[in-house]
């Protein structure tokens, strides 16, 4: 992940453009190879390839960012007329969520068209268009949790678990113990009991409970604000970016790294239904660590392509 940055940061951000279709293409492959060809299931869900070491999904995530930028970069003059502008990215955000809702994996599908509508807000989207597609998405979306067991099944956790905590699901339940457990300055780094007591997947899912446990509400108020301070930097420089591309490919993926943060802590404290985003640079896992590493390599380079710019109209 370390290398992929080094080399996205020194890497101009506008030759990506010969390796778009090709990446997108070959997740897509992955995709359908983790439906028809992989028999490992784990959790619920067949989502891995080679024994689970690698997550098309994750890998789904940034190439749709990356594909979109450069999508919505083409066809800024015409993305005001529905029939080139919203339903075409409706088609290539659909194609993917499909894929990945078989595996299934519906966090994954969501927060992918949640990135991909804010991506064509920030493009110029015409609202008369991002609204209805809200809505149809939102209904949509309704059916599928209705019919989806495993998503129906966390709405109904979720609305038990805001009329009475005890009422939660064993995850939240175990979450909340961790969270209260810690107190105000928690137990101390490596002591947590509930990773080890039934806590379940505390290194990736459940990671910041661990860490609410052992750093208590300060330590977990200082990962947040880490956070919040990743949003606005990433924003910072997507603003200041020297086109419209960068600042998609910049504001896109600083919201998809915040967002899946923001859904996996709400989470352990019951604040959203149940999820199954990692946290980034701290969930245990090579797929997801390694693209959220790439994405900071490139929002890194549209720093440095916009510092190069304005050197040299300055000197």
């Amino acid at each position: 992940g370390g290398a992929v940055a080094v080399v996205a940061f020194f890497f101009d951000y506008h030759k990506i453009k010969r390796f778009v279709i090709p990446a997108m293409l070959i997740t897509l492959i992955m995709l359908l190879l983790v439906i028809f060809y992989v028999n490992e299931v784990r959790l619920g869900a067949r989502r891995g390839l080679f024994e689970g070491s690698i997550q098309p999904s994750e890998l789904a995530k940034i190439v749709i960012i990356i594909y979109l930028s450069f999508w919505l970069f083409g066809k800024q003059e015409l993305l005001h007329h529905f029939s080139f502008g919203m339903l075409p990215m409706a088609a290539i955000l659909g194609i993917a969520s499909a894929l990945i809702l078989l595996q299934p994996d519906l966090s994954a599908a969501i927060t992918i068209f949640i990135i991909g509508g804010l991506m064509f807000f920030v493009a110029g989207g015409d609202m008369r268009q991002i609204i209805p597609a809200l809505l149809v998405t939102t209904v949509v979306g309704i059916f599928f949790i209705y019919f989806y067991s495993t998503g129906k099944e966390r709405i109904t956790s979720f609305i038990l678990g805001m009329q009475d905590p005890e009422l939660a699901s064993y995850h939240l339940v175990r979450s909340f113990e961790a969270i209260v457990n810690g107190g105000v300055f928690g137990v101390g780094i490596g002591r947590a009991n509930t990773k080890f007591t039934g806590l379940p997947v505390a290194p990736t899912d459940s990671i910041f409970s661990v860490i609410a446990e052992e750093t208590g509400i300060v330590g977990a108020s200082f990962v947040i604000l880490l956070f919040i301070l990743f949003l606005w930097r990433g924003l910072t420089i997507a603003k200041k970016s020297p086109d419209l591309l960068g600042q998609l490919l910049a504001s896109g993926i600083t919201i998809w790294i915040f967002l899946e943060a923001f859904i996996n802590m709400s989470v352990l404290v019951n604040l959203l239904p149940f999820a199954g985003n990692a946290l980034p640079f701290i969930s245990y896992g090579g797929s997801n660590l390694t693209v959220v590493l790439a994405g900071v390599g490139i929002i890194m380079s549209v720093a440095r392509q916009t510092a190069i710019i304005t050197n040299q109209e300055e000197g």
